[in-house]
């Protein structure tokens, strides 16, 4: 149902991660809040589809979307260590928990799983190198076929890793013995139909169940329920973009998410978006429509119904060894460079997302930056960039122009235009006022008024004030606004001629106040016979 044929939909560790804060409260709840999560993610993206608030993942900055993901990368990463280590036992809540009850707890690792994490992990991280190699264009059959062997176990290095510890670990139980801690037995076979359960029951005190209903449940999975789907379509659309250019619509992804959501959670699914790995994957392979997915899905289901009774000897240490050995290049650390040496402000929102998502957690975290990046919008539309230039006609007519280097005026900034100005002729003096709005598009009421009420303190100063270049919009607004006529100028020869007129006006007003002593009666019955002109 999507608009990219590479896009690979289904469990990600990062909507894993969200989704395990809920699945801890013991009883059968933890499945539970994990389906009921996938429905109501599903039901959330379906309502976002119809009303077309696909645009919403726009207001996620990249720095935002950075820290995000950098600090989801530790945290699972963090989450993993135990396992890696043969430590058993919870990871505990939080990045901070989890770092803490492993270091407390060193002293229980176990040596053959630590061994194997370690060595997985760089067996992984070599593994991964064969990617870069290159073959030539004008190589032997044996050289390109020995660079797509390289590509093949590039790719495939994960499930190689865990089935060749999964064998030995079989090995060592046929023998009796059982060195590593394994994943244990997992259900096997295709879930069946049914509905997403709407009440489940939890561990109290003295090991006693206790129930919630459907309003329990949603109160419990707080603002996931909202969250889920905004990071799901965000990592969906962000893939889609990668591998399909610009030309995705976020309306279609949603549709293509909510459906997958909405009826995986009818066959007990988590959770689902875009996984970017296997998208490349994927992308790699050649895929050609949309319809790839139902080959792959295929493939799971063949591998649900055939191979879980094996998944049961993959050793933990394996399996954390893969998850860390992916996430430690989510973590983009070499984009700080460039923002540092081009916009350090963006760092902030960045670096705002990743502490707290790190201390507090992701959800915050993320509505954390996304309010930091929001607060910088609002506060360059409330203190535009204005230059204060002084310049003269070719009269020789002096004036200062006022030119915002933004294309609207909003209420915030009325104030701060007001201040400016005031600045300027305290600073110039008396002289003409131009606002050169060429490059402004767009005045609301309030910013209007706010110059209505700037011009009539120009004007008892004796300030004229002239718009230069104001759009039909703009000047409209004004128009309506002021009640009254305004000095406008459409080009640089307008405003010659209006600021000779200005001038020549002031002079004869000058020459009036200078006059108007002769012109006042030297007796009660004599007027003094002198005419401005004839002065």
């Amino acid at each position: 149902m999507g608009g990219c044929r590479e896009v690979t939909i289904g469990p990600t560790a990062l909507l894993a991660l969200m989704t395990s804060r809920h699945t801890g409260l013991g009883g059968e709840s933890g499945p539970h809040f994990a389906i009921l999560l996938c429905f109501l993610a599903g039901i959330v993206e379906l309502l976002m589809a119809v009303l077309r608030l696909g645009a919403l993942v726009d207001l996620i900055s990249l720095p935002v979307t950075v820290g995000f993901t950098s600090a989801t990368a530790l945290i699972i990463g963090a989450s993993q260590l135990k396992a890696l280590l043969g430590i058993r036992g919870g990871s505990g809540s939080g990045f901070a928990e989890t770092i803490k009850a492993v270091v407390m707890r060193f002293g229980e690792a176990r040596v053959p799983d630590s061994i194997l994490g370690f060595v997985s992990i760089a067996i992984l991280l070599a593994l991964r190198k064969l990617k870069d190699v290159k073959t030539p264009q004008d190589a032997s059959k044996g050289r390109k076929a020995l660079g797509i062997t390289f590509w093949v176990i590039a790719t495939a290095r994960n499930a190689l890793l865990v089935l060749i510890t999964s064998s030995i670990a079989f090995y060592f139980d046929q023998n009796g013995q059982r060195p590593f801690i394994l994943t244990g037995t997992v259900k096997s076979g295709i879930p069946g139909f049914q509905l997403p359960p709407f009440s489940t029951q939890i561990s109290g005190a003295n090991n006693t169940l206790v129930d919630l209903n459907f309003k329990d449940m949603v109160s419990e999975l707080g603002v996931n329920i909202a969250l889920v789907p905004v990071i799901a379509v965000l990592g969906n659309v962000a893939i889609s973009k990668a591998f399909g250019g610009s030309g995705i619509n976020p309306t279609k992804e949603l549709v293509a998410l909510s459906l997958s959501n909405v009826f995986g959670s009818f066959f007990s699914s988590i959770p689902v978006t875009g996984s970017f790995s296997r998208s490349a994957v994927n992308h790699a392979s050649g895929v050609k429509t949309p319809i790839g997915g139902i080959y792959t899905g295929t493939l799971v289901l063949l591998a649900l119904g055939l191979l879980t009774p094996y998944f049961q000897y993959i050793p933990k240490a394996a399996l954390s060894a893969v998850i860390i050995s992916a996430v430690i290049f989510m973590i983009e650390y070499e984009v700080i460079r460039p923002l540092w040496r081009c916009n350090k402000r963006e760092l902030i929102p960045g670096a705002v997302t990743f502490v707290l998502s790190l201390v507090v957690g992701v959800e915050l975290g993320l509505l954390a930056g996304v309010l930091a990046d929001l607060a910088f919008v609002v506060y360059r539309t409330a203190r535009p960039v204005l230059t204060v230039d002084v310049t003269s006609t070719s009269t020789e007519v002096q004036y200062i122009v006022i030119r915002p280097r933004h294309s609207l005026l909003y209420f915030p900034a009325v104030e701060w235009v007001r201040n400016v100005i005031s600045k300027a002729i305290k600073k110039h003096g008396n002289i003409p006022i131009v606002l050169d709005c060429r490059i402004v598009h767009e005045f609301d009421y309030t910013a209007a008024t706010g110059l209505g009420a700037l011009r009539k303190e120009l004007d008892a100063k004796k300030v004229p004030l002239v718009v230069l270049g104001a759009s039909v919009e703009v000047r409209k607004m004004l128009k309506e606004t002021l009640k009254s006529t305004l000095l406008e100028a459409n080009s640089e020869e307008e405003l010659e001629v209006v600021l000779q007129e200005l001038c020549n006006e002031g002079k004869r007003a000058e020459l009036r106040e200078v006059v108007s002593p002769l012109l006042s009666p030297t007796t009660d019955h004599q007027k003094v016979p002198i005419s401005i002109d004839e002065e």
